[in-house]
């Protein structure tokens, strides 16, 4: 499924073969058909682990002893799976067409397709262990300079979904909600300006970092893919239906993410503010 998504510092990757001729039986497919097909409900629950770690790790870097139960409280509430999926169910719906609905549905509906989205989330629950993530990290760096040629098929899989840049902007776009949370909330003061420039001064760093853990999950998820099947992804990927589904999905992910980054850094400024009295 593509539409790979990083959070805040914080993604979902996803057959042409008789693509015409599947559609028919998937005509009448709707955005929440789709949203099951996809597994969107996994991907959701791998995204709230994975943000419950996160603010654990903004508790204990900027709130230490101060977080507490209000501060526990409003994580669940942020990182709602429900809220999460819709919003990503929404997207699907407002920026893809039934055609393309149905194309993407006749695509992962397959047992193929449905393979592809189960090694995609194994992959990503698997990235949420620091240990795992340095070792495939290791691996594609050995790959990259010894010139595998699987490296090849994913920079054209990368490209034709343009997850680097749009990982990058999520990130980004996340940082700086972030920011302004902890301003509005008093814990900072910074004009829209000054927030821009230290947000877009991690640019490289960010841009580095992502691009060696999306290549690194994108090597771990598809490696037990042959050639012929990453052959087909990247041709659904440059259709109407998979460029639609990607963007859907990032438009998505970015709404998600903005909102909640925002109520992070909200809530952080509370509770410094609320330790100080």
């Amino acid at each position: 499924m593509t539409g790979l998504h990083r959070t805040a510092m914080a993604p979902v990757l996803w057959l042409v073969m008789t693509l015409t001729l599947a559609l028919p039986s998937w005509a009448g497919s709707t955005a929440a058909d789709l949203s099951r097909t996809l597994k969107l409900d996994e991907i959701v629950g791998i995204l709230h682990a994975e943000g419950m770690d996160y603010a654990a790790s903004i508790e204990r870097d900027m709130l230490p002893g101060r977080g507490g139960q209000l501060w526990d409280r409003t994580v669940e509430r942020l990182y709602d799976q429900g809220t999460m999926r819709t919003g990503l169910e929404a997207a699907l719906a407002r920026d893809m067409e039934h055609e393309q609905i149905a194309a993407a549905e006749a695509f992962f509906g397959t047992e193929q397709g449905q393979s592809i989205l189960t090694l995609e989330n194994a992959a990503r629950a698997a990235m949420a262990d620091s240990d795992i993530e340095e070792v495939a990290r290791a691996a594609y760096a050995d790959a990259r300079e010894a010139g595998d040629d699987r490296i090849e098929m994913i920079d054209r899989f990368v490209s034709a979904n343009d997850l680097v840049e749009r990982n990058v902007a999520g990130a980004l776009s996340s940082n700086f909600q972030f920011f302004r949370g902890l301003v509005d909330g008093g814990a900072m003061t910074m004009s829209e300006q000054d927030i821009i420039a230290d947000v877009w001064s991690q640019e490289t760093e960010i841009r580095t970092d992502t691009e060696e853990w999306l290549y690194a999950f994108l090597m771990m998820a598809y490696q037990p893919l042959s050639d012929d099947t990453m052959q087909a992804y990247i041709a659904f990927s440059e259709t109407s239906a998979g460029r639609a589904l990607n963007g859907a999905l990032f438009d998505g992910f970015e709404a998600v993410y903005r909102d909640i980054s925002y109520g992070l850094g909200l809530a952080a400024a509370q509770a410094m503010l609320s330790s100080d009295l």
